[in-house]
């Protein structure tokens, strides 16, 4: 199995690229582009379908023949709602970078009858979940209620310092549905401030797959299966995007049963 936590392979230009190839599975793929002004990337969808995420900085953005503008406003990830626009399969898209730039692309297999739009901060619901030490600031981008996609669910997750994410812990790593959906899923990390880190454990309930892993600014991690909570330090805030796609765009979770009881509390 490849390693679950993915370290930056440059500081500039395509910094990630995580394929189904590279992870050993078969439906997410998720890439960061960090550009400076009047640096442009281009790429081709082919049969898959992607959602790219301004992340922090502002570009100008053509895709499927449409041009869009300047698109952005954030210049950082703990600011506001980002930006983001959806870009169907067989299609092409292109970003021009106005100011520094730092740009995500989550791709998963397309379908038919889903268009390329642009996704305004605002257009879907900011909410807070859990409570006491385990509060998290939660900003849909790609929901499964939005009927846009055929495979992308895209969503992003500020957690204060000292609280818990992901938790109590919970798996999507069964296409069993009404009970629980298959998911494969990549946390993108940033900290607040950058030098910080936190914690993210990968585990399953018979333990084949352990892996705890100390995560830094920029790191990917990967969750092919099992349970996956993060864990912020004191003194530190945690972003992180989230990316999931399997068989059927339903998000579907299974509780750890040990930890469930912390539901009621």
């Amino acid at each position: 199995m490849p390693k679950l936590l993915v370290k930056p392979k440059a500081s500039h230009g395509l910094i990630h690229d995580v394929t189904p190839e590279s992870a050993g599975w078969t439906y997410v793929g998720f890439s960061v582009y960090r550009l400076k002004a009047g640096e442009t990337v281009t790429e081709q969808t082919g049969d898959r379908e992607a959602c790219l995420v301004w992340l922090t900085g502002k570009g100008k953005a053509s895709a499927s023949g449409e041009e869009f503008g300047e698109i952005g406003e954030r210049m950082s990830v703990f600011d506001g709602a980002p930006h983001a626009l959806y870009v169907q399969k067989d299609s092409s898209w292109s970003v021009t970078a106005t100011t520094d730039l730092e740009l995500a692309v989550c791709t998963a297999p397309g379908g038919e009858g889903f268009k390329t739009k642009l996704i305004a901060p605002g257009v879907h619901s900011q909410f807070t979940r859990g409570k006491g030490s385990n509060v998290r600031h939660v900003t849909n981008i790609m929901p499964e209620d939005d009927g846009a996609a055929a495979s992308l669910l895209v969503v992003e997750v500020i957690t204060p310092s000292g609280n818990t994410s992901s938790y109590p812990s919970h798996k999507h790593d069964q296409d069993d549905l009404p009970n629980e959906s298959f998911l494969e899923e990549t946390y993108y990390h940033r900290l607040n401030p950058p030098q910080g880190f936190a914690f993210q454990r990968v585990y399953t309930d018979d333990r084949s797959l352990d892996e705890a892993m100390a995560v830094e600014n920029g790191d990917v991690t990967l969750v092919p299966k099992g349970y996956h909570p993060c864990a912020t330090i004191h003194g530190y805030d945690l972003y992180y995007l989230n990316v999931m796609a399997g068989p059927k765009r339903v998000w579907k979770l299974h509780n750890a049963k040990e930890h469930e009881w912390l539901l009621a509390t």
